[in-house]
């Protein structure tokens, strides 16, 4: 491990012990692992890892994340979040995480308090606070730590050190809430997350990694990492994903050129 990585690392289990308790949101997904990880080996049974089952979470992502958390044999609860109840999550406006986000840790403070654990923590780093985040707003107003940011650890940091620690999520791609498949104002569904779930996971048994499938409507607009364009276009597998996303209800089926990145409904808020 290089220096400067050491040192971040030393920093974040400085943080943790120093809350002498926590209940972490955890996902499953790069970051919140190495969070939990980090956390039980500085607090050990002071830690409860939190996982949300919700409509905007493909099914398989969950149980993947309850499955690792008890091979990392930290204490582990679930709970349902029912946002898509909430008119201001399901018409998606622009701030549509900022009350998906006070909901989930609304409970989770609830939570915690009843646990006697002092901090409630999310998988937050530095890179985040270079995009448009509203739910990042409601982690501050409720008071939610986010140590891997204050610890300065960046996307790239955690993927090095969750490898350096033999996390298995070192080189998992990127994943987010089904919601962000839908331009701002368009209303979320079941169907249509459903819709959506399934589109992404005829490109997952295709072999891809880190793909997006944007729900315009009867339009579906792929996203896939720029080196990996030609691999759709290949003769028969172009056919054969298009025939199935048709089958699901899209009209259209379109492919981005400028390939996957995060955040790409923002620019139209």
């Amino acid at each position: 491990m290089h220096e400067e990585l050491q040192s971040k690392y030393e920093a974040l289990q400085a943080i943790l012990r120093a809350t002498g308790g926590a209940l972490v949101a955890y996902s499953g997904g790069v970051d919140s692992t190495l969070l939990v990880r980090v956390a039980q080996a500085a607090l050990g049974d002071r830690v409860l890892a939190v996982t949300a089952r919700s409509e905007t979470y493909p099914e398989q992502e969950v149980e993947e994340a309850l499955l690792l958390a008890r091979e990392l044999g930290v204490r582990l609860r679930e709970i349902h979040t029912h946002e898509l109840e909430r008119e201001e999550f399901a018409s998606n406006p622009p701030e549509r995480c900022y009350y998906c986000k006070q909901e989930l840790f609304g409970t989770l403070l609830k939570m915690a308090r009843e646990e006697g654990l002092p901090v409630v923590m999310d998988g937050a780093n530095v890179d985040d606070t270079g995009d448009f985040r509203p739910g990042a707003r409601a982690a501050r107003e409720l008071g939610v730590r986010s140590p891997l940011r204050e610890a300065g650890l960046t996307k790239q940091d955690i993927r090095d050190l969750s490898r350096e620690l033999g996390l298995p999520t070192w080189d998992k791609p990127s994943f987010a809430c089904l919601a962000s498949r839908f331009p701002y104002g368009d209303r979320i569904t079941p169907a249509e997350l459903h819709k959506v779930q399934a589109a992404e996971q005829v490109l997952r048994e295709e072999g891809l990694r880190q793909f997006r499938v944007r729900n315009h409507g009867d339009v579906a607009r792929i996203e896939v990492e720029p080196e990996q364009l030609a691999v759709l276009l290949q003769p028969g597998r172009r056919e054969r994903i298009a025939a199935c996303f048709h089958a699901l209800g899209y009209a259209y089926v379109t492919l981005d050129l400028d390939g996957y990145r995060t955040g790409s409904m923002n620019p139209t808020r």
